[in-house]
Protein backbone atom coordinates (compact mmCIF):
# COMPACT_ATOMS: atom_id res chain seq x y z
CA UNK A 1 0.00 0.00 0.00
CA UNK A 2 2.86 2.35 0.81
CA UNK A 3 4.39 1.64 -2.61
CA UNK A 4 1.06 2.36 -4.28
CA UNK A 5 0.67 5.77 -2.68
CA UNK A 6 4.31 6.56 -3.35
CA UNK A 7 3.67 5.87 -7.05
CA UNK A 8 0.59 8.10 -7.03
CA UNK A 9 2.47 10.98 -5.41
CA UNK A 10 5.43 10.51 -7.74
CA UNK A 11 3.16 10.60 -10.79
CA UNK A 12 1.36 13.70 -9.58
CA UNK A 13 4.63 15.45 -8.82
CA UNK A 14 5.97 14.66 -12.30
CA UNK A 15 2.77 15.99 -13.89
CA UNK A 16 2.88 19.08 -11.69
CA UNK A 17 6.48 19.73 -12.73
CA UNK A 18 5.43 19.62 -16.37
CA UNK A 19 2.71 22.17 -15.69
CA UNK A 20 5.21 24.38 -13.87
CA UNK A 21 7.69 24.33 -16.73
CA UNK A 22 5.11 24.89 -19.49
CA UNK A 23 2.78 27.39 -17.82
CA UNK A 24 4.33 30.52 -19.33
CA UNK A 25 4.76 28.98 -22.81
CA UNK A 26 1.11 27.91 -22.77
CA UNK A 27 -0.13 31.37 -21.82
CA UNK A 28 2.18 32.97 -24.38
CA UNK A 29 1.08 30.56 -27.10
CA UNK A 30 -2.63 30.93 -26.43
CA UNK A 31 -2.24 34.73 -26.25
CA UNK A 32 -0.53 34.88 -29.64
CA UNK A 33 -3.08 32.46 -31.09
CA UNK A 34 -5.96 34.58 -29.78
CA UNK A 35 -4.48 37.74 -31.28
CA UNK A 36 -3.95 36.08 -34.64
CA UNK A 37 -7.49 34.68 -34.71
CA UNK A 38 -8.99 38.05 -33.83
CA UNK A 39 -6.84 40.30 -36.00
CA UNK A 40 -6.24 38.44 -39.26
CA UNK A 41 -9.24 38.32 -41.64
CA UNK A 42 -10.07 34.78 -42.74
CA UNK A 43 -12.98 35.13 -45.15
CA UNK A 44 -10.68 35.75 -48.11
CA UNK A 45 -8.71 32.60 -47.31
CA UNK A 46 -11.81 30.45 -46.96
CA UNK A 47 -13.06 31.47 -50.41
CA UNK A 48 -9.92 30.01 -52.01
CA UNK A 49 -10.28 26.41 -50.83
CA UNK A 50 -12.59 25.07 -53.52
CA UNK A 51 -10.20 25.01 -56.47
CA UNK A 52 -7.54 22.62 -57.71
CA UNK A 53 -3.77 22.78 -57.75
CA UNK A 54 -1.14 23.99 -55.32
CA UNK A 55 -2.65 27.36 -54.41
CA UNK A 56 -5.68 25.99 -52.47
CA UNK A 57 -3.35 23.66 -50.55
CA UNK A 58 -1.22 26.62 -49.46
CA UNK A 59 -4.29 28.67 -48.56
CA UNK A 60 -5.73 25.80 -46.49
CA UNK A 61 -2.44 25.40 -44.63
CA UNK A 62 -2.20 29.17 -44.05
CA UNK A 63 -5.73 29.31 -42.69
CA UNK A 64 -4.90 26.43 -40.35
CA UNK A 65 -1.80 28.16 -39.02
CA UNK A 66 -3.82 31.23 -37.98
CA UNK A 67 -6.63 29.20 -36.41
CA UNK A 68 -7.18 27.45 -33.10
CA UNK A 69 -5.02 24.50 -32.08
CA UNK A 70 -7.89 22.64 -30.40
CA UNK A 71 -8.33 19.36 -32.29
CA UNK A 72 -12.07 19.23 -31.65
CA UNK A 73 -12.60 22.80 -32.84
CA UNK A 74 -10.33 22.17 -35.84
CA UNK A 75 -12.34 19.11 -36.90
CA UNK A 76 -15.61 21.02 -36.56
CA UNK A 77 -14.16 23.94 -38.53
CA UNK A 78 -13.00 21.53 -41.24
CA UNK A 79 -16.59 20.37 -41.62
CA UNK A 80 -17.81 23.97 -41.82
CA UNK A 81 -15.24 24.76 -44.53
CA UNK A 82 -16.25 21.66 -46.49
CA UNK A 83 -19.92 22.62 -46.34
CA UNK A 84 -19.04 26.11 -47.59
CA UNK A 85 -17.47 24.72 -50.75
CA UNK A 86 -13.93 23.64 -49.83
CA UNK A 87 -12.65 20.40 -51.33
CA UNK A 88 -12.53 17.67 -48.71
CA UNK A 89 -8.74 17.28 -49.00
CA UNK A 90 -8.30 21.01 -48.30
CA UNK A 91 -10.54 20.79 -45.23
CA UNK A 92 -8.37 17.96 -43.87
CA UNK A 93 -5.18 19.89 -44.69
CA UNK A 94 -6.57 22.84 -42.75
CA UNK A 95 -7.24 20.54 -39.80
CA UNK A 96 -3.68 19.17 -39.84
CA UNK A 97 -2.11 22.63 -40.07
CA UNK A 98 -4.29 24.04 -37.30
CA UNK A 99 -3.14 21.37 -34.84
CA UNK A 100 0.50 20.86 -35.85
CA UNK A 101 1.76 24.22 -37.13
CA UNK A 102 0.54 26.61 -34.45
CA UNK A 103 2.51 28.82 -32.08
CA UNK A 104 1.62 27.35 -28.70
CA UNK A 105 2.51 23.81 -29.74
CA UNK A 106 5.90 24.91 -31.05
CA UNK A 107 6.75 26.85 -27.88
CA UNK A 108 5.91 23.95 -25.56
CA UNK A 109 7.81 21.51 -27.79
CA UNK A 110 10.88 23.73 -27.78
CA UNK A 111 10.81 24.06 -24.00
CA UNK A 112 10.18 20.40 -23.11
CA UNK A 113 12.13 18.61 -25.82
CA UNK A 114 14.40 21.17 -27.45
CA UNK A 115 14.63 22.96 -30.77
CA UNK A 116 15.22 19.81 -32.89
CA UNK A 117 11.68 18.69 -32.09
CA UNK A 118 10.35 22.12 -33.01
CA UNK A 119 12.12 21.88 -36.37
CA UNK A 120 10.83 18.33 -36.80
CA UNK A 121 7.26 19.40 -36.06
CA UNK A 122 7.42 22.07 -38.78
CA UNK A 123 9.17 19.85 -41.33
CA UNK A 124 6.94 16.88 -40.57
CA UNK A 125 3.81 19.03 -40.65
CA UNK A 126 4.70 20.30 -44.10
CA UNK A 127 5.41 16.74 -45.23
CA UNK A 128 1.99 15.66 -43.96
CA UNK A 129 0.34 18.46 -45.91
CA UNK A 130 2.16 17.38 -49.08
CA UNK A 131 1.21 13.73 -48.54
CA UNK A 132 -2.45 14.63 -47.93
CA UNK A 133 -2.49 16.68 -51.11
CA UNK A 134 -1.09 13.67 -52.96
CA UNK A 135 -3.77 11.46 -51.40
CA UNK A 136 -6.47 13.90 -52.49
CA UNK A 137 -8.32 11.46 -54.74
CA UNK A 138 -8.85 9.09 -51.83
CA UNK A 139 -10.05 11.88 -49.53
CA UNK A 140 -12.25 13.55 -52.16
CA UNK A 141 -14.07 10.35 -53.08
CA UNK A 142 -17.86 10.93 -53.19
CA UNK A 143 -17.39 14.42 -51.73
CA UNK A 144 -20.38 15.89 -53.62
CA UNK A 145 -22.71 13.21 -52.27
CA UNK A 146 -21.29 13.69 -48.80
CA UNK A 147 -21.80 17.46 -48.93
CA UNK A 148 -25.38 16.98 -50.10
CA UNK A 149 -26.10 14.62 -47.20
CA UNK A 150 -24.96 17.11 -44.57
CA UNK A 151 -26.88 20.17 -43.43
CA UNK A 152 -24.96 23.43 -43.58
CA UNK A 153 -25.25 25.75 -40.57
CA UNK A 154 -26.53 29.29 -40.99
CA UNK A 155 -23.82 31.91 -41.14
CA UNK A 156 -23.54 35.66 -40.79
CA UNK A 157 -21.61 38.11 -42.92
CA UNK A 158 -18.71 39.76 -41.13
CA UNK A 159 -16.87 42.79 -42.43
CA UNK A 160 -13.12 42.21 -42.30
CA UNK A 161 -10.42 44.83 -41.78
CA UNK A 162 -6.67 44.62 -42.27
CA UNK A 163 -4.70 43.15 -39.38
CA UNK A 164 -2.72 46.39 -38.94
CA UNK A 165 -5.90 48.39 -38.49
CA UNK A 166 -7.44 45.68 -36.31
CA UNK A 167 -4.54 45.65 -33.84
CA UNK A 168 -5.12 49.36 -33.15
CA UNK A 169 -8.71 48.72 -32.10
CA UNK A 170 -9.67 47.92 -28.51
CA UNK A 171 -12.42 45.67 -29.85
CA UNK A 172 -9.79 43.40 -31.41
CA UNK A 173 -8.05 42.90 -28.07
CA UNK A 174 -11.38 42.23 -26.38
CA UNK A 175 -12.16 39.69 -29.09
CA UNK A 176 -8.70 38.17 -28.61
CA UNK A 177 -9.42 37.77 -24.91
CA UNK A 178 -12.51 35.78 -25.83
CA UNK A 179 -10.48 33.44 -28.02
CA UNK A 180 -7.73 33.04 -25.41
CA UNK A 181 -10.10 32.17 -22.59
CA UNK A 182 -12.40 30.16 -24.84
CA UNK A 183 -9.55 28.01 -26.17
CA UNK A 184 -8.17 27.47 -22.68
CA UNK A 185 -11.61 26.49 -21.44
CA UNK A 186 -12.06 24.08 -24.34
CA UNK A 187 -8.63 22.52 -23.86
CA UNK A 188 -8.35 22.45 -20.09
CA UNK A 189 -9.54 18.84 -19.86
CA UNK A 190 -7.07 17.75 -22.55
CA UNK A 191 -4.20 19.59 -20.89
CA UNK A 192 -4.92 18.22 -17.42
CA UNK A 193 -5.29 14.70 -18.80
CA UNK A 194 -2.11 15.03 -20.85
CA UNK A 195 0.01 16.20 -17.94
CA UNK A 196 -1.49 13.64 -15.54
CA UNK A 197 -1.07 10.68 -17.89
CA UNK A 198 2.46 11.78 -18.85
CA UNK A 199 3.38 12.12 -15.18
CA UNK A 200 2.25 8.59 -14.37
CA UNK A 201 3.84 7.13 -17.49
CA UNK A 202 7.15 8.73 -16.53
CA UNK A 203 6.98 7.73 -12.89
CA UNK A 204 5.23 4.38 -12.85
CA UNK A 205 5.71 2.47 -16.11
CA UNK A 206 8.95 0.44 -16.08
CA UNK A 207 11.40 0.63 -18.97
CA UNK A 208 10.90 -3.08 -19.68
CA UNK A 209 7.29 -2.43 -20.66
CA UNK A 210 8.31 0.18 -23.22
CA UNK A 211 10.98 -2.11 -24.67
CA UNK A 212 8.29 -4.75 -25.33
CA UNK A 213 6.02 -2.21 -27.05
CA UNK A 214 8.65 -0.27 -29.01
CA UNK A 215 11.57 -2.03 -30.70
CA UNK A 216 15.06 -0.62 -30.20
CA UNK A 217 18.45 -1.39 -31.67
CA UNK A 218 17.26 -2.59 -35.08
CA UNK A 219 17.97 0.50 -37.15
CA UNK A 220 15.35 1.31 -39.78
CA UNK A 221 13.04 -1.49 -38.61
CA UNK A 222 12.88 0.01 -35.11
CA UNK A 223 12.02 3.42 -36.57
CA UNK A 224 9.35 1.86 -38.81
CA UNK A 225 7.77 -0.11 -35.97
CA UNK A 226 7.88 2.89 -33.59
CA UNK A 227 6.32 5.23 -36.16
CA UNK A 228 3.51 2.75 -36.90
CA UNK A 229 2.79 1.80 -33.28
CA UNK A 230 3.06 5.27 -31.72
CA UNK A 231 -0.16 6.59 -33.36
CA UNK A 232 -2.00 3.52 -32.05
CA UNK A 233 -0.87 4.47 -28.54
CA UNK A 234 -2.29 7.94 -29.21
CA UNK A 235 -5.63 6.40 -30.25
CA UNK A 236 -6.15 4.95 -26.78
CA UNK A 237 -4.55 7.83 -24.85
CA UNK A 238 -7.66 10.05 -25.29
CA UNK A 239 -5.36 13.11 -25.21
CA UNK A 240 -4.98 15.46 -28.16
CA UNK A 241 -3.69 18.89 -29.16
CA UNK A 242 -1.07 20.48 -26.88
CA UNK A 243 -1.83 17.83 -24.25
CA UNK A 244 0.01 15.35 -26.49
CA UNK A 245 3.36 17.10 -25.98
CA UNK A 246 4.05 15.94 -22.39
CA UNK A 247 3.14 12.40 -23.44
CA UNK A 248 5.60 12.68 -26.32
CA UNK A 249 8.25 13.83 -23.85
CA UNK A 250 7.56 10.74 -21.74
CA UNK A 251 7.93 8.47 -24.79
CA UNK A 252 11.20 10.14 -25.80
CA UNK A 253 12.67 9.74 -22.33
CA UNK A 254 11.72 6.04 -22.44
CA UNK A 255 13.76 5.42 -25.60
CA UNK A 256 11.18 5.64 -28.41
CA UNK A 257 12.77 6.55 -31.76
CA UNK A 258 12.75 10.16 -32.92
CA UNK A 259 10.46 9.34 -35.85
CA UNK A 260 8.09 7.48 -33.55
CA UNK A 261 7.81 10.46 -31.20
CA UNK A 262 7.11 12.78 -34.13
CA UNK A 263 4.44 10.40 -35.45
CA UNK A 264 2.89 10.34 -31.97
CA UNK A 265 2.77 14.16 -31.90
CA UNK A 266 0.93 14.16 -35.22
CA UNK A 267 -1.46 11.50 -33.93
CA UNK A 268 -3.49 14.00 -31.88
CA UNK A 269 -5.92 13.80 -34.83
CA UNK A 270 -6.56 10.05 -34.49
CA UNK A 271 -7.32 9.73 -30.79
CA UNK A 272 -10.49 7.72 -30.16
CA UNK A 273 -12.60 10.77 -29.22
CA UNK A 274 -11.53 12.46 -32.48
CA UNK A 275 -12.36 9.38 -34.55
CA UNK A 276 -15.82 9.35 -32.97
CA UNK A 277 -16.08 13.08 -33.70
CA UNK A 278 -15.36 12.45 -37.41
CA UNK A 279 -18.14 9.89 -37.42
CA UNK A 280 -20.44 12.49 -35.88
CA UNK A 281 -19.31 15.29 -38.20
CA UNK A 282 -19.48 13.24 -41.42
CA UNK A 283 -20.36 9.53 -41.33
CA UNK A 284 -18.83 6.20 -40.34
CA UNK A 285 -17.29 5.42 -43.74
CA UNK A 286 -15.63 8.83 -44.00
CA UNK A 287 -14.37 8.60 -40.41
CA UNK A 288 -12.68 5.26 -41.14
CA UNK A 289 -11.16 6.58 -44.37
CA UNK A 290 -9.85 9.75 -42.73
CA UNK A 291 -8.46 7.81 -39.76
CA UNK A 292 -6.59 5.32 -41.97
CA UNK A 293 -5.22 8.00 -44.30
CA UNK A 294 -4.01 10.10 -41.36
CA UNK A 295 -2.41 7.06 -39.72
CA UNK A 296 -0.42 6.21 -42.86
CA UNK A 297 0.51 9.83 -43.55
CA UNK A 298 1.68 10.61 -40.03
CA UNK A 299 3.74 7.39 -39.85
CA UNK A 300 5.42 8.12 -43.18
CA UNK A 301 6.00 11.75 -42.19
CA UNK A 302 7.55 10.68 -38.87
CA UNK A 303 9.99 8.30 -40.57
CA UNK A 304 10.87 10.78 -43.32
CA UNK A 305 11.43 13.55 -40.79
CA UNK A 306 13.82 11.44 -38.76
CA UNK A 307 15.98 10.65 -41.79
CA UNK A 308 15.80 14.15 -43.29
CA UNK A 309 16.94 15.74 -40.03
CA UNK A 310 19.42 12.92 -39.47
CA UNK A 311 21.13 13.70 -42.75
CA UNK A 312 21.26 17.35 -41.64
CA UNK A 313 22.72 16.30 -38.25
CA UNK A 314 19.75 17.86 -36.42
CA UNK A 315 18.29 14.71 -34.83
CA UNK A 316 19.32 14.52 -31.14
CA UNK A 317 21.33 11.45 -30.21
CA UNK A 318 20.56 11.54 -26.47
CA UNK A 319 17.08 10.85 -25.11
CA UNK A 320 16.95 13.94 -22.95
CA UNK A 321 14.13 16.24 -21.83
CA UNK A 322 14.09 19.50 -19.91
CA UNK A 323 12.16 17.57 -17.25
CA UNK A 324 15.13 15.38 -16.41
CA UNK A 325 16.67 16.67 -13.21
CA UNK A 326 14.36 19.70 -13.14
CA UNK A 327 12.71 21.02 -9.99
CA UNK A 328 10.62 23.95 -8.85
CA UNK A 329 13.05 26.66 -7.79
CA UNK A 330 13.31 30.43 -7.66
CA UNK A 331 14.64 31.50 -11.03
CA UNK A 332 13.70 32.50 -14.59
CA UNK A 333 10.87 29.95 -14.84
CA UNK A 334 9.21 31.29 -11.69
CA UNK A 335 9.47 34.90 -12.87
CA UNK A 336 8.09 34.03 -16.31
CA UNK A 337 5.23 32.08 -14.74
CA UNK A 338 4.35 35.08 -12.58
CA UNK A 339 4.33 37.34 -15.64
CA UNK A 340 2.22 34.78 -17.53
CA UNK A 341 -0.32 34.66 -14.69
CA UNK A 342 -0.57 38.45 -14.72
CA UNK A 343 -1.11 38.37 -18.49
CA UNK A 344 -3.85 35.75 -18.13
CA UNK A 345 -5.58 37.87 -15.46
CA UNK A 346 -5.36 40.83 -17.84
CA UNK A 347 -7.04 38.80 -20.56
CA UNK A 348 -9.77 37.81 -18.09
CA UNK A 349 -10.29 41.45 -17.05
CA UNK A 350 -10.45 42.58 -20.68
CA UNK A 351 -13.00 39.89 -21.49
CA UNK A 352 -15.07 40.72 -18.45
CA UNK A 353 -15.20 44.45 -19.10
CA UNK A 354 -15.27 44.41 -22.89
CA UNK A 355 -18.28 44.91 -25.13
CA UNK A 356 -19.60 41.86 -27.03
CA UNK A 357 -18.21 41.41 -30.54
CA UNK A 358 -20.62 41.44 -33.47
CA UNK A 359 -18.47 38.88 -35.32
CA UNK A 360 -18.38 36.19 -32.62
CA UNK A 361 -20.81 34.38 -30.37
CA UNK A 362 -20.43 32.17 -27.34
CA UNK A 363 -21.48 28.53 -27.54
CA UNK A 364 -24.17 28.29 -24.82
CA UNK A 365 -23.20 24.66 -24.11
CA UNK A 366 -19.39 24.74 -23.71
CA UNK A 367 -18.93 28.57 -23.65
CA UNK A 368 -16.28 28.53 -26.36
CA UNK A 369 -16.07 31.61 -28.58
CA UNK A 370 -17.33 30.89 -32.11
CA UNK A 371 -16.68 32.76 -35.34
CA UNK A 372 -20.25 33.37 -36.61
CA UNK A 373 -19.10 33.53 -40.24
CA UNK A 374 -18.13 29.83 -40.11
CA UNK A 375 -19.79 28.00 -37.19
CA UNK A 376 -19.79 24.22 -36.96
CA UNK A 377 -23.51 24.21 -36.17
CA UNK A 378 -26.41 26.58 -35.58
CA UNK A 379 -29.78 26.18 -33.91
CA UNK A 380 -32.69 28.62 -34.13
CA UNK A 381 -34.74 28.65 -30.93
CA UNK A 382 -37.69 30.99 -30.25
CA UNK A 383 -36.57 33.23 -33.10
CA UNK A 384 -32.97 33.51 -31.85
CA UNK A 385 -30.04 31.97 -33.71
CA UNK A 386 -27.42 30.24 -31.57
CA UNK A 387 -23.94 29.34 -32.81
CA UNK A 388 -21.96 26.26 -31.72
CA UNK A 389 -18.35 25.07 -31.87
CA UNK A 390 -19.41 21.54 -32.89
CA UNK A 391 -22.51 19.60 -33.97
CA UNK A 392 -22.47 17.73 -30.65
CA UNK A 393 -22.94 20.99 -28.74
CA UNK A 394 -25.75 21.93 -31.12
CA UNK A 395 -27.44 18.56 -30.60
CA UNK A 396 -27.14 18.90 -26.81
CA UNK A 397 -28.80 22.30 -26.99
CA UNK A 398 -31.59 21.06 -29.26
CA UNK A 399 -32.38 18.19 -26.88
CA UNK A 400 -32.54 20.39 -23.77
CA UNK A 401 -32.54 24.10 -24.67
CA UNK A 402 -34.19 24.99 -21.36
CA UNK A 403 -31.27 23.42 -19.49
CA UNK A 404 -28.76 25.82 -21.02
CA UNK A 405 -31.06 28.85 -21.13
CA UNK A 406 -32.23 28.41 -17.54
CA UNK A 407 -28.61 28.18 -16.46
CA UNK A 408 -28.14 31.74 -17.62
CA UNK A 409 -30.17 33.17 -14.76
CA UNK A 410 -29.48 32.42 -11.10
CA UNK A 411 -30.32 33.60 -7.62
CA UNK A 412 -27.92 35.85 -5.67
CA UNK A 413 -26.82 32.87 -3.60
CA UNK A 414 -25.59 30.89 -6.57
CA UNK A 415 -23.63 31.49 -9.76
CA UNK A 416 -24.93 32.97 -12.99
CA UNK A 417 -23.94 32.99 -16.64
CA UNK A 418 -24.01 36.23 -18.60
CA UNK A 419 -26.55 35.46 -21.41
CA UNK A 420 -24.69 37.65 -23.91
CA UNK A 421 -21.04 36.60 -23.62
CA UNK A 422 -21.44 33.30 -21.75
CA UNK A 423 -19.08 34.20 -18.90
CA UNK A 424 -19.74 33.01 -15.36
CA UNK A 425 -20.71 35.85 -13.04
CA UNK A 426 -20.79 36.06 -9.26
CA UNK A 427 -24.20 37.63 -8.59
CA UNK A 428 -22.83 39.34 -5.50
CA UNK A 429 -20.24 41.20 -7.61
CA UNK A 430 -22.00 41.44 -10.97
CA UNK A 431 -21.18 44.56 -12.99
CA UNK A 432 -24.85 44.95 -13.91
CA UNK A 433 -28.19 43.25 -13.48
CA UNK A 434 -31.70 43.48 -14.90
CA UNK A 435 -34.95 42.31 -13.28
CA UNK A 436 -37.84 41.45 -15.62
CA UNK A 437 -41.11 39.98 -14.37
CA UNK A 438 -39.45 39.01 -11.10
CA UNK A 439 -36.48 37.25 -12.74
CA UNK A 440 -33.03 38.80 -12.31
CA UNK A 441 -30.33 38.35 -14.91
CA UNK A 442 -26.69 39.15 -14.10
CA UNK A 443 -24.00 40.53 -16.42
CA UNK A 444 -20.23 40.72 -16.48
CA UNK A 445 -20.28 44.25 -17.94
CA UNK A 446 -22.68 47.10 -18.66
CA UNK A 447 -22.11 46.52 -22.39
CA UNK A 448 -23.62 43.05 -22.10
CA UNK A 449 -26.57 44.45 -20.16
CA UNK A 450 -27.21 47.06 -22.85
CA UNK A 451 -27.10 44.47 -25.61
CA UNK A 452 -29.43 42.24 -23.61
CA UNK A 453 -31.95 45.07 -23.39
CA UNK A 454 -31.62 45.72 -27.11
CA UNK A 455 -33.43 42.44 -27.67
CA UNK A 456 -33.97 41.54 -31.33
CA UNK A 457 -31.68 44.34 -32.50
CA UNK A 458 -28.65 42.85 -30.74
CA UNK A 459 -25.80 41.21 -32.64
CA UNK A 460 -26.88 37.88 -34.22
CA UNK A 461 -25.99 34.80 -32.29
CA UNK A 462 -25.28 36.53 -29.00
CA UNK A 463 -28.74 37.31 -27.65
CA UNK A 464 -30.12 34.29 -25.87
CA UNK A 465 -33.36 35.84 -24.66
CA UNK A 466 -35.34 37.92 -27.14
CA UNK A 467 -36.79 40.97 -25.40
CA UNK A 468 -39.29 43.57 -26.44
CA UNK A 469 -39.67 44.93 -22.95
CA UNK A 470 -37.94 47.12 -20.39
CA UNK A 471 -36.74 46.17 -16.93
CA UNK A 472 -39.05 46.53 -13.98
CA UNK A 473 -38.13 48.83 -11.13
Amino acid sequence: MHRFWHGILHGLSEGGLMVWMTWWPLVLGFSLSGLVQAAIPRDGLRAKLGGKGLAPVLWAASLGVISSSCSYAASAMARALFLRGARFRHAIIFMVASTNLVVELGIVLWLLLGWPFLVAEVVGGLLMIGLLAAAGRILDRDQDALRASLSAPETADVTATSWRHALRQRATWEKSAGYVLGDLTMLRGELVAGFAVAGFLTACVPNAWWSHLFLTGHGFWSTLENAVVAPLVAVISFVCSVGNVPLAAALWMRGVAFGGVIAFLFADLVTLPLLLAYRRLFNTRVAIRVGLVLWVVMSVAGIATQYLLGWSHVTPSVHHSALMGASITVGPTMYLNIVATVVLVAWWWLRRHGAPSSSTAVDPVCHMQVDISAPAATVRHDGTLFYFCSPSCGDSFERQPEKYLSGMVASPTGSAIDPICGMRVDPQNAAAEVTIEGVTTYFCATGCRDQFLAGPTAAPGTTTISLGRKPTT
